[in-house]
Protein backbone atom coordinates (compact mmCIF):
# COMPACT_ATOMS: atom_id res chain seq x y z
CA UNK A 1 0.00 0.00 0.00
CA UNK A 2 1.67 3.21 -0.70
CA UNK A 3 1.05 6.78 0.78
CA UNK A 4 0.56 9.80 -1.35
CA UNK A 5 0.04 13.28 0.07
CA UNK A 6 -2.33 15.48 -1.62
CA UNK A 7 -1.79 18.84 -2.37
CA UNK A 8 -3.96 21.01 -0.88
CA UNK A 9 -5.42 23.65 -2.95
CA UNK A 10 -7.63 27.03 -2.70
CA UNK A 11 -9.36 28.83 -4.57
CA UNK A 12 -7.88 32.22 -5.96
CA UNK A 13 -10.35 34.11 -3.51
CA UNK A 14 -9.64 32.11 -0.74
CA UNK A 15 -5.80 32.99 -1.60
CA UNK A 16 -6.24 36.47 -1.77
CA UNK A 17 -8.07 36.45 1.66
CA UNK A 18 -5.66 34.83 3.05
CA UNK A 19 -2.72 37.23 1.78
CA UNK A 20 -5.20 40.51 2.99
CA UNK A 21 -5.74 41.71 -0.55
CA UNK A 22 -8.65 42.64 -3.55
CA UNK A 23 -8.86 39.66 -5.91
CA UNK A 24 -9.70 41.60 -8.74
CA UNK A 25 -6.88 44.16 -8.53
CA UNK A 26 -4.18 40.33 -8.17
CA UNK A 27 -2.89 39.37 -11.97
CA UNK A 28 -4.87 37.19 -14.09
CA UNK A 29 -2.31 34.46 -13.96
CA UNK A 30 -3.79 34.86 -10.12
CA UNK A 31 -7.07 35.26 -10.72
CA UNK A 32 -7.37 32.30 -12.89
CA UNK A 33 -5.31 29.45 -11.84
CA UNK A 34 -5.93 27.73 -8.34
CA UNK A 35 -3.37 28.31 -5.21
CA UNK A 36 -1.22 25.46 -3.54
CA UNK A 37 -0.13 25.73 0.32
CA UNK A 38 2.70 25.38 -0.62
CA UNK A 39 3.04 28.62 -3.33
CA UNK A 40 0.58 30.44 -0.36
CA UNK A 41 3.78 29.99 2.06
CA UNK A 42 5.97 31.47 -0.46
CA UNK A 43 4.10 34.12 -1.72
CA UNK A 44 3.99 35.41 2.67
CA UNK A 45 7.48 34.60 2.94
CA UNK A 46 8.66 36.34 -0.50
CA UNK A 47 6.00 38.68 -1.85
CA UNK A 48 6.37 39.40 -5.37
CA UNK A 49 6.49 42.51 -6.17
CA UNK A 50 2.51 42.85 -7.64
CA UNK A 51 1.92 41.35 -3.84
CA UNK A 52 4.07 44.20 -2.37
CA UNK A 53 2.44 47.10 -3.89
CA UNK A 54 -1.04 46.12 -3.90
CA UNK A 55 -0.43 45.55 0.51
CA UNK A 56 1.01 48.92 0.16
CA UNK A 57 -1.29 50.71 -2.00
CA UNK A 58 -4.51 48.98 -2.56
CA UNK A 59 -7.44 48.66 -3.29
CA UNK A 60 -7.66 46.59 -0.19
CA UNK A 61 -10.65 44.41 0.46
CA UNK A 62 -13.02 45.86 2.99
CA UNK A 63 -11.58 43.53 6.34
CA UNK A 64 -8.48 45.55 5.43
CA UNK A 65 -10.36 48.69 5.01
CA UNK A 66 -12.04 48.22 8.50
CA UNK A 67 -8.59 47.55 9.97
CA UNK A 68 -6.81 50.69 8.59
CA UNK A 69 -9.64 52.87 9.88
CA UNK A 70 -10.14 51.46 12.99
CA UNK A 71 -13.47 50.16 12.50
CA UNK A 72 -15.58 47.18 11.88
CA UNK A 73 -16.71 46.00 8.80
CA UNK A 74 -20.31 46.73 9.34
CA UNK A 75 -19.05 50.25 10.69
CA UNK A 76 -17.82 50.29 7.43
CA UNK A 77 -21.59 49.50 5.34
CA UNK A 78 -23.28 52.38 7.65
CA UNK A 79 -20.45 54.51 6.51
CA UNK A 80 -21.69 53.96 3.44
CA UNK A 81 -18.31 52.06 2.00
CA UNK A 82 -18.81 49.15 0.07
CA UNK A 83 -16.20 49.22 -2.73
CA UNK A 84 -12.78 48.68 -2.17
CA UNK A 85 -10.36 51.69 -0.96
CA UNK A 86 -6.64 52.97 -1.76
CA UNK A 87 -4.54 53.26 0.79
CA UNK A 88 -4.74 56.81 -0.49
CA UNK A 89 -8.16 57.33 -0.19
CA UNK A 90 -8.17 55.39 3.14
CA UNK A 91 -5.56 58.47 4.46
CA UNK A 92 -7.83 60.98 2.76
CA UNK A 93 -11.12 59.38 4.95
CA UNK A 94 -8.90 59.78 8.18
CA UNK A 95 -7.72 63.17 7.30
CA UNK A 96 -11.26 63.96 7.01
CA UNK A 97 -12.55 62.24 10.02
CA UNK A 98 -16.39 62.23 8.85
CA UNK A 99 -18.71 62.21 11.94
CA UNK A 100 -19.67 58.88 10.84
CA UNK A 101 -16.06 57.86 10.89
CA UNK A 102 -15.55 59.32 14.55
CA UNK A 103 -18.68 57.58 15.90
CA UNK A 104 -17.55 53.92 14.75
CA UNK A 105 -14.28 54.61 16.05
CA UNK A 106 -15.51 55.21 19.60
CA UNK A 107 -18.23 52.33 18.84
CA UNK A 108 -15.17 50.07 18.18
CA UNK A 109 -13.05 51.60 21.07
CA UNK A 110 -15.95 50.69 23.38
CA UNK A 111 -16.32 47.05 21.87
CA UNK A 112 -12.45 46.45 22.58
CA UNK A 113 -13.16 47.78 26.34
CA UNK A 114 -15.80 45.49 26.78
CA UNK A 115 -14.32 42.49 25.30
CA UNK A 116 -10.87 43.09 27.31
CA UNK A 117 -13.40 43.50 30.50
CA UNK A 118 -15.27 40.05 29.85
CA UNK A 119 -11.60 38.42 28.90
CA UNK A 120 -10.07 39.96 32.73
CA UNK A 121 -13.30 38.65 34.62
CA UNK A 122 -12.89 35.12 32.71
CA UNK A 123 -9.18 35.25 33.72
CA UNK A 124 -10.03 36.16 37.43
CA UNK A 125 -12.91 33.50 37.42
CA UNK A 126 -10.77 30.66 36.67
CA UNK A 127 -7.78 31.72 38.91
CA UNK A 128 -10.56 31.48 41.81
CA UNK A 129 -11.37 28.47 40.43
CA UNK A 130 -8.07 26.94 40.69
CA UNK A 131 -6.79 28.28 43.73
CA UNK A 132 -10.63 26.49 45.21
CA UNK A 133 -9.59 22.95 44.03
Amino acid sequence: MTSHQNTQTMKPATAAKKLGVYLEATPAEFQEGVVTRAELNALQADPPAWLRTLRADGPHPRPVVAAKLGISISGLARGGITEPLTTEQIEALKQESPEWLQKERATQAEVRKETARIKKQHAEKAERAAQGS
